[in-house]
């Protein structure tokens, strides 16, 4: 099976059957990554869910990314953290505001990422040490409703504004990820699709 390029991100609300299992069944699929995006929990139930997760992501050999809460993710060394950009100014500001390229180091983690919506988004998510960005989103989707999406010609902006790698989030389907490959994005992240699958290794084999 080829590697892929497609970012998994949680969400237990959208999750047909157990979370868990459904947790467990991603990891074994083999994605890019596994954003574990639960950011309404309480960070000790946080915690209890990423060290659930994390010994079976690193016997199944797919990276981790924890979501928001930084302190779990140094706490558990996991292998990314993924933040909102206004989040990971805060926390360069505590950890990192002298050398923000130390700041992988101090956080513990060898991947780093931020939700950008423009250009300049992903040029101040490179200033402040991340290692990819995500860029949305694309397509109109339930998740935006109301939002029209931004666009493929937004995600060759982004993709063309930085050399960090560009993950494209929103509306991504089978159908559309030819576009977002060849509008210069390293790959795209599913959510509703990862939560709602009957058979994760499937839909990912579509991609």
């Amino acid at each position: 099976m080829k590697n892929s390029d497609i970012i998994c991100i949680t969400n237990r609300h959208l999750c047909e059957g157990d979370f868990k299992e459904k947790l467990v069944q991603i990891a074994k699929a083999h994605p890019s990554a596994i954003i574990l995006r639960e950011k309404d929990m309480s960070e000790e139930e946080y915690r209890e869910l990423a060290s659930f997760l994390l010994p079976i992501c690193r016997e199944e050999g797919t990276r981790l990314f924890l979501h928001n809460f930084y302190r779990v993710a140094m706490e558990l060394k996991s292998d990314g953290l993924h933040l909102p950009l206004q989040v990971l100014e805060e926390v360069v500001s505590k950890l990192g505001n002298d050398q923000p390229e130390l700041l992988l180091e101090r956080l513990g983690v060898s991947e780093l990422g931020a939700s950008c919506h423009s250009a300049h988004d992903a040029r101040r998510a490179k200033a402040l040490g991340c290692t990819y960005i995500l860029a949305g989103h694309i397509y109109d989707t339930d998740c935006k409703k109301g939002l029209p999406g931004r666009g493929l010609e937004f995600l060759r902006k982004v993709t063309q504004e930085t050399d960090l790698p560009v993950y494209a989030i929103g509306g991504i389907e089978p159908e559309n990820i030819d576009e977002i490959r060849n509008s210069g994005a390293a790959g795209a992240c599913i959510m509703s699709s990862a939560m709602t699958a009957k058979n994760v290794e499937e839909l990912l084999a579509n991609f």
